[in-house]
């Protein structure tokens, strides 16, 4: 009879001859009876996708017997932990009411700034399962509590350990703390959360000394930036739509390109390689004109390109980065190794490198483009490639800024002292120029 028997899956809270969406007391039910167990129905629901299913029969709830792609695709995300809405709950609990009034003017701010749906919970007085249903029913959390004895308000430690035992996970958290001394709240809250996996803490915790004052607000404006920068970069009216930064989202490798003038090697770093065709294999590299390997490719028409991994330290980058190949021998301290163009690649912090012999040159102004053929491809390791966004959070040095006003490379973290950065300054490190400087903030 193509009915699938369920037990508990897809059952629900409540009675039959209520009129509510299903969704509301199914997702409570699927939270609190089945969410621990999201391993077991992801499994389930892979083999139930094989079967043609034209009833569901829990044993709790309606028999379901029409559009169960939707039920379906419903316990698929609950099941895998993933957000069901955009949105931000907040969930806090208050003494004296200052918590609640921080958590007042949050809740305007965000609204203003975009935010598509937002939930307020107040712990000591809501229905906790419709709280915690919420929290796995949006993207992101904030929780706002007191420290308390050492640890943090009752009904929030209760909220919290809802939610780790249901396995919360794959969401961004904000934390607000209130305590006039010692207060704890916010370690103890991240560290209540740290079982959970995939949580991202935002940059942004406010500390709030008993009522809020000039510096909490600020925090809780820098707070409403973060959580809502996207929200704002996805309405027309609100959007910059000339944010060149967004280049950098395009999946940059990096890569240290060699060559050789006759005389000696040379190796730049870039992050502008792309495969062009496949029928035959072509890639392109562009590289600024005022680097030397842009000379010595020209001439010669040849260049290898080391396609660095994830285990590249920051001397690699200083190496063919920040210096000339004009004044400095790159590779007088290196045992080279060479391709069959003659041409070195990289002995380490490798994953790949190809041979590339130039078929084609267009000139960009500043920049050339070499279209080149494949002579050679060979894979060195299987570590992953090392993306802009990579070598940003996670090689580059955090710059010494503290006490410091300027602006700072956020290529190599040079800091440049002064109230205003000149238009045609150059990065004395990494020769790149003034639009490549943030405000120290």
């Amino acid at each position: 009879d193509k009915v699938l028997f369920s037990a508990d899956g897809f059952g629900k809270f409540g009675t039959p001859d209520t009129n509510e969406p299903w969704a509301d007391e199914a997702r409570r039910y699927f939270i609190g009876i089945v969410g621990k167990y999201g391993a077991q129905v992801q499994a389930l629901l892979k083999k139930a996708a094989t079967l043609d299913i034209q009833t569901i029969c829990p044993l709790h709830g309606p028999v379901l017997t029409e559009n169960l792609g939707y039920y379906l695709n419903l316990y698929n995300t609950w099941s895998s932990y993933q957000p069901e809405e955009e949105g931000i709950v907040i969930a806090y609990t208050s003494v004296y009411g200052n918590t609640k009034k921080a958590v007042q003017k949050l809740a305007e701010k965000l609204t203003a700034n975009g935010c598509p749906k937002l939930v307020v919970y107040d712990l000591a007085r809501c229905d906790m399962a419709q709280a915690v249903a919420d929290a796995f029913r949006y993207s992101k959390l904030i929780l706002a509590t007191t420290t308390y004895n050492a640890g943090i308000f009752p009904f929030m430690r209760d909220f919290i350990d809802h939610l780790v035992e249901r396995n919360f996970q794959n969401r961004t958290v904000a934390l607000i703390e209130n305590g006039s001394w010692a207060p704890l709240a916010a370690k103890v809250m991240k560290e209540m959360l740290g079982s959970c996996k995939n949580i991202t803490f935002t940059d942004t915790t406010v500390k709030i000394l008993s009522s809020l004052n000039e510096d909490s607000a600020k925090q809780l404006d820098a707070l409403v930036d973060e959580l809502c920068m996207e929200y704002l970069a996805r309405q027309d009216s609100t959007a910059n739509k000339n944010d060149l930064s967004a280049l950098f989202n395009i999946g940059y490798g990096l890569y240290v390109v060699t060559s050789n003038d006759g005389k000696k090697d040379n190796g730049l770093i870039v992050n502008t390689v792309t495969q062009v065709t496949n029928t035959p294999n072509r890639i392109a590299v562009t590289i600024n004109k005022e680097n030397y390997s842009h000379h010595i490719i020209k001439q010669t028409g040849i260049m290898n390109i080391n396609c660095l991994s994830v285990d590249a330290p920051f001397m690699v980058f200083e190496k063919f980065g920040f210096v000339s190949g004009r004044n400095v021998d790159k590779f007088a301290e290196c045992t080279p190794l060479r391709s069959d163009n003659g041409l070195i690649f990289l002995p380490r912090y490798i994953n790949s490198f190809m041979s590339l012999k130039v078929e084609q040159y267009i000139d960009l102004d500043t920049h050339g483009m070499f279209i080149c053929s494949v002579t050679e491809a060979r894979v060195i390791s299987d570590r992953e490639t090392m993306t802009y966004t990579y070598y940003q959070n996670n090689v580059k040095p955090k710059p010494e800024t503290d006490g410091k006003k300027g602006y700072i490379c956020k290529v190599c973290g040079y800091v440049y002292e002064g109230d205003v950065l000149p238009e045609d300054f150059v990065c004395p490190l990494c020769k790149h120029g003034a639009a490549d400087f943030e405000e120290i903030k």
